[in-house]
């Protein structure tokens, strides 16, 4: 078994600084394999901004698999943002903008989707899924395979097509001809777990698509904080959503939906 902290939304610059601490130290005791970040570390992309998110990240255990967001490129520097969009992001953050993590078990695999020319909707190229082939074709078949946006390929029930991700037809044309099995994301500051074979027919073959809530921003939009703790086995994956409560200042496990792989397909196999 393998077992991911999936964490989105930090928005640092706008953070809501009683839960760093308790949200590194359940992070700690739940020792995982990977730490993964969906995206927009940072508010509007600020140096002081991304300099906090480098020292959050830096008391979180790794290896870590982190993404940008559409608010990790500057908004109001047109100069910058269209020029040097991931300037910062590359100096604080990563230089790897398609990061990877490889073990024998999961394979986990990061595609940047924020682009300078929308404010905040995200794309994924044809550059980039070749890209996602090549990798995909260097690893071993019996692994679970992973993929990390900032932006969703699906959606929970209340939010329009447009808030996917560009190009997703195309992506996932070419993710279920390369047995991808979960899709992590966030954006949204709304959690959610489901299968991907309602918006997408592809002859039997359905993904796992996790969507992580906001880990720390005052930004809730309705939802309390929240990330996700993935555990994966080769045919069941474990969801547990952890929720902020005001009442033991924590987060804690509020639900957790397993989900089982029938041939080339993932499905709910219980809620709790």
């Amino acid at each position: 078994m393998r077992t991911i902290v999936h964490l989105s939304d930090l928005h640092f610059g706008r953070v809501d600084q009683a839960l760093l601490a308790p949200l590194q130290q359940l992070t700690a005791r739940l020792a995982p394999d990977v730490v993964v970040v969906s995206g927009d570390l940072t508010q509007r992309a600020k140096t002081e901004e991304f300099k906090a998110a480098r020292a959050f990240l830096d008391t979180l255990p790794g290896p870590q698999i982190v993404v940008p967001g559409n608010h990790d490129i500057p908004l109001y520097n047109v100069a910058t943002r269209f020029l040097t969009p991931l300037r910062k992001y590359t100096r604080y953050v990563t230089l790897d903008l398609a990061p990877e993590y490889i073990d024998d078990e999961i394979a986990i695999l990061g595609i940047n989707t924020a682009r300078s020319l929308t404010f905040k909707d995200g794309r994924i190229n044809e550059e980039q899924v070749a890209q996602m082939r090549q990798r995909m074709s260097a690893v071993n078949p019996n692994l679970t395979r992973i993929i990390v946006t900032h932006h969703p390929f699906d959606l929970p029930e209340k939010f329009d097509k447009d808030d996917l991700v560009d190009r997703a037809p195309m992506a996932m044309r070419a993710f279920s001809e390369c047995g991808v099995d979960l899709l992590l994301a966030g954006h949204l500051h709304s959690s959610h777990a489901g299968n991907s074979a309602e918006r997408y027919k592809l002859s039997g073959y359905a993904a796992l698509v996790v969507q992580a809530g906001t880990a720390t921003s005052t930004r809730g939009r309705g939802e309390s904080n929240s990330f996700n703790v993935i555990r994966i086995d080769p045919e069941q994956i474990e969801v547990d959503r952890y929720s902020w409560v005001d009442g033991t200042a924590s987060f804690e496990r509020v639900l957790t939906e397993s989900f089982r792989r029938i041939g080339e397909a993932w499905h709910l196999a219980a809620k709790a």
